[in-house]
């Protein structure tokens, strides 16, 4: 997080160097990827240069040992047949397989070393072209990041007019993001996407026992449908979390008063809502706010707090909406909470950023052992520009 106000030229200058690096660095990676590239090739050379030689010598290796047998066969008949052939003709004989031997030997030796070689240099070739083809792939993708540096960024930074804010808003947000996208996403994996394999799986069971078991299939059939009801429930429930539609065709109050009434069932326990003052029409920001404050709170009391108790009051006063939740929880220590981020699992800091948006105010107070009091005030006029 951004503590100092940086000046409009000084974020101009840092975005120059920070273009300068990256264009270093594309060059850098380029002279990776050509140096790669000649590496491919001169191994690429040297290995069919080595395949070659280990055709030739496996040939070579193969005639000798014929050649070998040979002389140890004419060694052989020699040996049994001592008196017919002279001195010279058995000195011969047995230089002859001798010499035969270790030029097999030697080939042999050859032919293995030249294996190993040409294993070596088929592993190298691999690793070259793994590194060349990452070292592409990263060239083109600072490319696109130089374009957007190159353009964008650099018109955007001359249209700043609050640049802590906005580099501060802009981490924010990025991190809301994120975290949504992964409790989607968790919450996609975890329940639809398992129902549907679960799914799949029935389906080819019931495929396999159509013929041998009907009243089994029938039984499958019926797991089927309440598997479908479920996974149903839970995008639904998931498409809720994201966008109630209730606020656009119903308002506040009613969706608030239906998401209490689930989030009762959902754990058994009793959250009170009071609507106080005369209810008016908010612009659909304040909304929105008040919807997800009210979501945020209870999704955290349901996590940690264990309470029992718990009241919602909802207030409309002439130019703004007060907002109280409190518990009777096990509470939290906020000097400790102030210091962990969005990903804490309490979702105060999201809370709050909501309400300085608006131009709010939002106090919570806690303790441990005595619950939570969670206090906001937004005005209804709101600037949706």
């Amino acid at each position: 997080m951004f503590k100092g106000l940086l000046k409009i030229d000084r974020l101009n200058e840092i975005i120059k160097n920070t273009v300068d690096v990256i264009e270093k660095s594309k060059n850098e990676i380029f002279d990776i990827a050509e140096g790669a590239r000649r590496e491919c090739k001169f191994i690429e050379d040297e290995l069919n240069l080595v395949r070659n030689q280990t055709l030739d010598i496996i040939r070579q290796v193969d005639e000798l040992k014929m050649y070998e047998m040979e002389s140890r066969n004419r060694l052989m008949i020699v040996s049994k047949n001592i008196k017919q052939f002279t001195e010279e003709d058995i000195r011969k004989a047995y230089e002859r397989a001798k010499d035969l031997q270790v030029q097999f030997v030697i080939k042999q030796a050859e032919e293995q070393q030249l294996i190993q070689k040409r294993s070596e240099l088929e592993r190298r070739l691999k690793h070259s072209r793994e590194t060349t083809s990452k070292a592409e792939s990263l060239v083109s993708k600072v490319g696109v990041v130089m374009g957007y540096l190159g353009g964008g960024l650099l018109e955007l930074s001359e249209q700043l007019d609050d640049i802590r804010e906005k580099q501060s808003l802009g981490i924010k947000i990025i991190k809301a993001q994120e975290e949504e996208r992964k409790r989607v996403a968790r919450e996609i994996h975890d329940g639809p996407a398992q129902l549907m394999a679960n799914l799949v799986i029935k389906t080819e069971l019931c495929e396999k026992l159509v013929d041998k078991n009907p009243t089994q299939v029938k039984m499958e059939l019926n797991n089927l449908k309440e598997l479908a009801r479920v996974s149903l429930k839970d995008v639904r429930k998931i498409i809720y979390d994201l966008r109630p539609m209730s606020l656009d065709d119903l308002g506040l109050i009613p969706t608030v008063q239906r998401f209490i009434a689930n989030y009762n069932e959902d754990t058994k326990q009793n959250v009170e809502l009071l609507v106080f003052g005369e209810v008016v029409a908010l612009a659909p920001i304040v909304e929105l706010a008040v919807f997800r404050i009210i979501q945020e709170a209870l999704n955290n009391i349901r996590k940690h707090a264990y309470a029992k108790y718990i009241h919602v009051k909802l207030e409309f006063v002439e130019d703004s909406i007060k907002l109280i939740i409190r518990d009777d929880g096990k509470g939290f220590d906020k000097e400790i909470v102030k210091t962990q981020d969005l990903d804490s699992g309490y979702g105060l800091l999201s809370m709050k950023e909501r309400v300085d948006l608006l131009n709010g105010k939002l106090e919570i107070s806690s303790a441990p052992g005595k619950g939570t009091k969670i206090y906001a005030i937004i005005p209804l006029q709101i600037n949706e520009g």
